[in-house]
């Protein structure tokens, strides 16, 4: 592959990740607004935002269907900063309704 063919294909590669990192953005701000919905009704029911079974069975339900060439590890990895940033959500809409409240 010449030098041109090579910048080439680095520059489509590059559009084509961007187009991704898009899809995957819409993805994350699909499931942020199911998460606030089940902060909501954990909320009414007096639950607990951190679930650890819930967890697990979300870190079972995504390596079992990971085909790769991502890992497990690197998958539950993913995962794990995902849950993270939904539960800090959770955890700042509680905090919000509270100061609402008083």
């Amino acid at each position: 592959m010449t030098r041109e063919e090579s910048l080439r294909a680095l520059a489509e590669c590059r559009k084509t990740i961007d187009a991704l990192d898009l899809r995957l953005l819409e993805l994350l701000n699909q499931r942020t607004r199911v998460v606030e919905e089940i902060g909501q009704a954990k909320e009414s029911l007096a639950m607990p935002i951190y679930e650890p079974k819930r967890e697990e069975d979300v870190f079972r339900n995504v390596i079992d269907h990971n085909s790769g060439p991502l890992t497990a590890d690197a998958v539950k990895s993913i995962f794990e900063r995902i849950i993270d940033e939904m539960r800090t959500l959770q955890r700042m809409r509680r905090q919000q309704q509270g100061e609402k409240e008083c």
